[in-house]
């Protein structure tokens, strides 16, 4: 497959790896594009000089979701449900890893993020969205479920009234809608979005990597009643008192403060 038709490109900017989607006409989540996020996760994580993952879109669309022609073409039969369901854990999986990323992920999301768009941009731990642009989980009006942890993940970010307004609703959000009741972040007119994000993106890679990983798990244990977050705590904060890039930073803004 040529660099053009690549489903993925990647480009490192200082400790930011941007990760740009780019397969036509929507970005439909089929095998090979999940394959090639799978990879652009892999060569982010195993990097120590990269802190954010920036994941955008070079088409109209964030992500149409799964790929409902292929999805038409499967499940008519029990062979073919079997087949597509195999393609909704791939997405459950490439989401999971998302989520516990040892980098900060942010996902610019410029025109639609649909079903299991819109389930990989809340995979990632920060959304910044174009005023424009269309957000939701719609499946339950196809008659599906948006099962690539959109009902786990929106659920826990709004809570569970919200959350079932909009997946019982099948309803859809632009931007500035979807900032207000917490679906992202951020939201931008669409002219504003690339540089904005791009600006965020920078911003957000000084924290430091290390910092960032402990700050993520420890987050994540708020969110499990199985895991002692406090005890996380602590643990992750005597390993940080140890590293020497914690101690060198804690040195220099002790040493600029007693100027």
């Amino acid at each position: 497959m040529s660099a053009a038709q690549a489903p993925v490109r990647t480009e490192r900017a200082g400790r930011v790896l941007r990760v740009t989607m780019s397969r036509a006409p929507v970005n439909a989540l089929d095998g090979a594009l999940l394959e090639a996020l799978n990879a652009a996760l892999d060569a982010a994580s195993s990097d120590d000089d990269v802190s954010v993952l920036h994941l955008r879109s070079a088409l109209r669309v964030f992500s149409a979701g799964a790929d409902l022609a292929l999805m038409h073409q499967t499940i008519a039969t029990a062979a073919g449900r079997e087949q597509m369901l195999g393609v909704v854990a791939r997405m459950q999986q490439l989401n999971a890893r998302l989520e516990a990323a040892p980098v900060l992920t942010l996902a610019e999301i410029g025109g639609a993020a649909l079903g299991g768009g819109f389930e990989l941009a809340l995979a990632c731990d920060l959304r910044i969205a174009a005023h424009e642009a269309r957000i939701g989980l719609p499946e339950a009006g196809l008659g599906l479920l948006a099962a690539a942890g959109g009902t786990q993940r929106l659920t826990r970010l709004v809570g569970p009234g919200l959350a079932r307004r909009l997946i019982l609703g099948a309803e859809t959000l632009d931007g500035a809608s979807a900032e207000r009741l917490g679906l992202v972040q951020w939201a931008l007119p669409r002219a504003e979005l690339e540089d904005g994000a791009r600006a965020l993106a920078d911003r957000l890679a000084a924290t430091p990597r290390h910092a960032l990983a402990a700050a993520k798990r420890c987050i994540g244990a708020a969110l499990d009643g199985t895991r002692d977050g406090y005890a996380e705590e602590l643990e992750h904060t005597r390993a940080l008192y140890a590293d020497p890039r914690t101690q060198a930073l804690v040195a220099a803004f002790a040493a600029r403060s007693a100027r």
